[in-house]
């Protein structure tokens, strides 16, 4: 691996660890005492959730040399005609994510960008002294019509599909160099399902109707995913690049399947020289309701194989299904708030892990209550906050993980 590579991207790292260090004089811990998280802190069933303090999580976490931040749930419309959400980010997110899909900034045709959300959300979090994360780049299921046109018109060429890629990349990214930390250039590449050798997913899926359609893979074969990172370090050499998935959690054969299929293709990938910095796990825990397959001494071990590749560790969409769990608000909040600790502790072991994102921050606004509907109606209480933006126990839980995480060396 390149020196100098190592040497930018560790002052590059520090910087952003500086940032955030410096951003404890910013928060006033008092401010959070109306918070009583101590009135759910015990659990009845013998779980002990207390915190020490008020600080926000974006405090305990840089001073374990760790990021704490949220994805931007709702877009810009709810984000910016929302004052308490936005104050509640301001106060517990040292990191915003906000969402680059093909949909939202190159929705019309192949020449025309729209950059009004992202740059609305980049000054937004440059104000706040918020690290700025981008998500995604490439991505199966983030296709606007045009670009399904050109994918099923049988006349299109493997030149037209390289461009396309090449375009949309450097243009987003050359916009927001140097002030992007991060990006999850290529997401959820992997479905083993699909049956492929290397488990690469082999199909795209168009929004509602779930229709199926070539791919950047069809055209480009695996190496898309090389030009994708290489694309993104030419037009940013700053930014840590990330690859994205889901579904590495737990100690289940379709899980295990796809470690060992996301464990390949990072090793490919370094292999042959291309810049991928970063593995994010997405962290959407008890996706099918289950809780009783989580083995953190195997999680712990292919984190470990994952940093022996020279790869930092990003939790990157952290949240817990909460669809088959009971509807009593007290015995579902412990039981996610416990799924929350115990999936931290295991990854925050691992030294290579430098950042944990939830996806969206309060139950307000959450992908899961489309998605993932409950079958008795009852709203959805996936993140830390809840509707009302009150601290529940998840918040609890991902405070004393940070807390009890080991300092990192920098």
């Amino acid at each position: 691996m390149n020196k100098n590579w190592i040497l930018t991207k560790r002052r590059t790292f520090l910087l952003g660890l500086g940032a955030l260090a410096s951003m404890g004089a910013f928060t006033i811990s008092g401010r959070f005492r109306h918070f009583n998280n101590q009135s759910q802190a015990i659990d009845r069933e013998g779980g002990d959730f207390s915190v020490s303090g008020d600080a926000p999580l974006r405090e305990r976490a840089a001073a374990k040399g760790l990021i704490y931040g949220a994805y931007t749930e709702g877009g810009y419309n709810k984000f910016s005609n929302d004052p308490q959400f936005r104050s509640t980010f301001i106060q517990e997110c040292g990191l915003l994510v906000a969402g680059f899909h093909w949909k939202v900034t190159h929705a019309k045709n192949a020449n025309t960008f729209d950059f009004k959300d992202t740059d609305y959300f980049a000054k937004f979090a440059s104000e706040h002294k918020m690290i700025f994360r981008g998500h995604p780049l490439v991505w199966f299921n983030s296709s606007p019509q045009w670009l399904i046109d050109k994918f099923k018109n049988p006349n299109t060429t493997s030149g037209e599909i390289e461009n396309i890629l090449k375009n949309h990349i450097s243009t987003v990214v050359k916009r927001y160099a140097g002030k992007v930390h991060s990006w999850d250039v290529v997401n959820e590449a992997i479905n083993v399902g699909d049956g492929r050798a290397d488990g690469l997913r082999d199909t795209q899926i168009s929004g509602v109707r779930k229709e199926k359609y070539p791919t950047w893979l069809n055209f480009l074969g695996p190496d898309y995913i090389d030009i994708a990172f290489r694309t993104a370090a030419e037009a940013d050499p700053q930014a840590l690049l990330v690859y994205n998935d889901y579904g590495l959690d737990y100690d289940t054969q379709e899980d295990t399947a796809k470690r060992m299929a996301v464990l390949k293709l990072l090793e490919r990938l370094k292999s042959k020289g291309t810049p991928v910095h970063a593995l994010g796990l997405q962290g959407h825990l008890l996706r099918h309701g289950k809780e009783t397959d989580f083995n953190p001494k195997k999680l712990k071990a292919f984190l470990r194989d994952v940093a022996s590749l020279g790869l930092k560790i990003m939790v990157t969409e952290m949240d817990v299904t909460d669809e088959n769990l009971p509807g009593d608000f007290a015995v579902r909040d412990r039981i996610i708030a416990r799924n929350y600790e115990n999936y931290l502790e295991a990854v925050l072991e691992e030294p290579a892990t430098i950042a944990v994102v939830t996806w969206g921050l309060s139950d307000r606004y959450t992908w899961l209550a489309n998605n993932r509907p409950r079958k008795d109606k009852m709203p959805v209480r996936p993140l830390p906050f809840d509707a009302t933006m009150k601290r529940k126990l998840a918040w609890n839980a991902i405070a004393r993980a940070f807390d009890k995480a080991p300092k990192r060396k920098v």
